[in-house]
């Protein structure tokens, strides 16, 4: 797990949130460990200003799955990267489509750029708060676990 660009560790639910929202597109994700469930981990997705949560299981032959919309069929992996690539497809049981990493690196970077005074936002990401104060509604299917509204994303991102 440690391998994979997107995976950011034992980060929390609110530091995942205000990661995805820092970036702020649809489809914008991240893997990080379940804070409740020892070794699970979590695929989070941004999809129109709410953060979307899947648990993903290894089962006993060591293949990774995800847990999805109901109605749609497990699928199992051998591994994660594999599933990434699977769900970067649309229809495949999430809330949006897997289309923008946000990497642990990119992250480390944006942090540090973060902390060097500038004029201007960066040419490849938006404003988050712009993008959160879109006049959206949530996907009506019940999709993956919603975290939170969007006002309390906004919240979170201070």
């Amino acid at each position: 797990m440690e391998n994979l660009p997107v995976y950011h560790g034992p980060i929390g639910k609110e530091e995942g949130e205000r990661r995805l929202g820092q970036d702020g597109r649809d489809g914008c994700y991240l893997l990080r460990n379940s804070d409740s469930v020892p070794g699970v981990f979590c695929l989070c997705v941004l999809s129109c200003g709410y953060v979307y949560t899947y648990r993903l299981h290894k089962d006993d032959a060591g293949s990774w799955a995800a847990e999805t919309t109901p109605g749609v069929q497990k699928r199992y992996f051998r591994q994660i990267k594999n599933l990434i690539a699977a769900f970067q497809k649309p229809g495949q049981g999430l809330a949006e489509p897997l289309r923008y990493p946000v990497t642990a690196q990119s992250r480390a970077q944006t942090h540090t750029e973060a902390q060097a005074p500038s004029n201007s936002l960066s040419s490849t990401h938006s404003s988050p708060n712009a993008y959160l104060q879109r006049q959206q509604q949530p996907p009506h299917a019940a999709k993956g676990q919603k975290n939170r509204n969007k006002r309390e994303v906004q919240q979170a991102l201070g």
